[in-house]
């Protein structure tokens, strides 16, 4: 056998080898489709460069890192939600996805949403939170407590040089005088502000110094208002025992403190509104009550005087009973003038002695303020008792407020209505049977007059075939007539053979 030429083996290897050969086009196309089914859509944040925005109202740019850039695309459907104009060297946050430009096979990323980095994530944070905290319930009215009607101290979280404060004590200061504030000084932002708030509201809870806590701060920036986004400061608001104002930058403003409070105010100041009442109204209603208290008072001595008046009209012997007080008055008179002797004769010895014993006038000065102190004392008392007074009748006011609920005059005009209910069931039950009655007695009326009856016991009816007129005379119908006999059961077609008048 001849031997195989060396080439010839080498073609047919090489034919062996041969591989499956793709286009361009198919393998930048599976490219694609591995590029775009291996990553979802991610967040990516970079530096703009590069930016180009055509009248066709796409957006292309690079987005570029220290390390790294990568080119980008951001269509015109989704450039109409941008809030702001990209720029070059702007710092952005793309949510995109990953794919493949066929036309150049390039790697790019196609943008569906563009936000400004800094902000954006903390926004994203502060939502993230507020969505678990209140799926746990820490914003659920349930557990808001109820602010204090008159209290007596109020407990401020805020830093001492911010303008918050000093909005918050004018504010309390020209509504209610008699209150007390207990400052609890923190920052209010800051890489500390967070803990420094938490171990504010944990202090103010345990002392137990104050009726309600004002929390707060200015308005700013998110950044600057971020201490009071905090989870720990927001749990510590929560199980806290005393009610809390949350009073956190200006109205447009909004954190977690605020939906964990048991009451947000729009402003600090409006905290302090809403912290204590209105002294000047108290007043006035304190006038009035006393107004209507003195009239009473009046009305009362007017009819004790008109009964006393009737009563003397009745008194028998008028002349002895003036002699009596004469003589009484006359004894009186005697021992008064007695006594003011006495006394004016203790008091010329008590002058002299005292004018003896004159003291410095400071310690007449000291005497006096200690007097002020005592008579103080004596008027915060006062205060006191009339606030728990008017809180009795507020108590009072809210039980007749109670006892005026339409409640029970509901239920019984229920009960009145299912009364006339069952008299009206009855009445139709009633009125019902005597249809019936009615009803079955014209039945047999109608069915002792019926023609059937009469064709049942031997009589017919005639009638025309034509029209179906009845016939009742013999000399209606003529001789060759079709006509139509019915019976009690059935009916006879019949021609007629003769007529008989008679």
């Amino acid at each position: 056998m001849a031997s195989q030429n060396p080439s010839d083996k080498q073609g047919t290897l090489a034919n062996r080898a041969v591989k499956e050969v793709y286009p361009v086009s198919r393998i930048v196309r599976e490219a694609r489709a591995l590029l775009e089914g291996s990553f979802p859509l991610i967040w990516v944040e970079g530096e703009i460069s590069n930016l180009a925005m055509p009248a066709s109202g796409h957006i292309y740019f690079t987005l570029k890192d220290e390390a790294a850039q990568v080119r980008c695309a951001m269509f015109r459907t989704r450039n109409r939600q941008l809030r702001f104009t990209p720029e070059n060297g702007m710092q952005v946050l793309l949510r995109v996805r990953v794919t493949l430009y066929e036309g150049r096979g390039e790697f790019q990323l196609v943008a569906e949403h563009m936000e400004e980095a800094g902000s954006g994530a903390l926004q994203r944070a502060y939502e993230a939170l507020k969505q678990r905290l209140g799926q746990e319930g820490l914003f659920d009215e349930a557990h808001k407590k109820t602010l204090p009607v008159m209290p007596s101290t109020i407990g401020i979280i805020s830093s001492p040089d911010g303008a918050a404060v000093h909005d918050i004590v004018s504010v309390l200061k020209r509504r209610f005088p008699a209150v007390d504030v207990i400052l609890y000084p923190v920052a209010v932002q800051g890489e500390t502000s967070a803990r420094q708030l938490v171990d504010a509201v944990k202090l103010a809870d345990s002392r137990k110094d104050c009726d309600v806590l004002i929390i707060g701060r200015g308005g700013g920036s998110l950044e600057d208002l971020w201490s009071f986004n905090d989870e720990q400061l927001a749990r510590a608001i929560f199980n806290c025992e005393l009610p809390i104002i949350s009073a956190v930058g200006h109205e447009i403003d909004f954190t977690i403190a605020d939906f964990v409070a048991d009451v947000r105010a729009p402003t600090p100041s409006a905290a302090a509104e809403l912290a204590v009442p209105d002294a000047v109204a108290l007043q006035s209603e304190l006038r009035n009550l006393t107004q209507r208290l003195t009239n009473r008072i009046s009305d009362l001595l007017h009819n004790e005087k008109r009964h006393v008046a009737y009563l003397q009209q009745r008194l028998p012997r008028p002349d002895r009973q003036i002699r009596q007080h004469l003589h009484s008055l006359e004894q009186s008179q005697r021992l008064l003038n007695t006594v003011w002797q006495r006394v004016l004769q203790n008091r010329s010895q008590r002058v002299d002695y005292l004018a003896a014993r004159l003291t410095h006038p400071k310690a007449q000065i000291d005497g006096q303020r200690m007097r002020l102190i005592a008579l103080q004392h004596r008027l915060h008392s006062a205060d006191k008792q009339h606030r728990q007074h008017s809180r009795q009748l507020l108590t009072q006011l809210g039980a007749r407020l109670q006892r005026q609920l339409p409640a029970k005059q509901l239920r019984t005009q229920q009960n009145r209505l299912n009364v006339l209910q069952r008299q009206l069931h009855g009445e139709m039950y009633a009125q019902l049977d005597t249809a019936k009655r009615n009803l079955t007695q014209q039945i047999r009326t109608l069915s002792a007059v019926s023609p059937l009856n009469t064709l049942e016991r031997g009589y017919s009816i005639t009638s025309r075939d034509e029209n179906g007129e009845v016939v009742t005379r013999a000399d209606s119908v003529s001789q060759g007539e079709r006509i139509t006999v019915r019976l009690h059961q059935g009916a006879l077609q019949c021609e007629v053979k003769g007529v008989k008048e008679r």
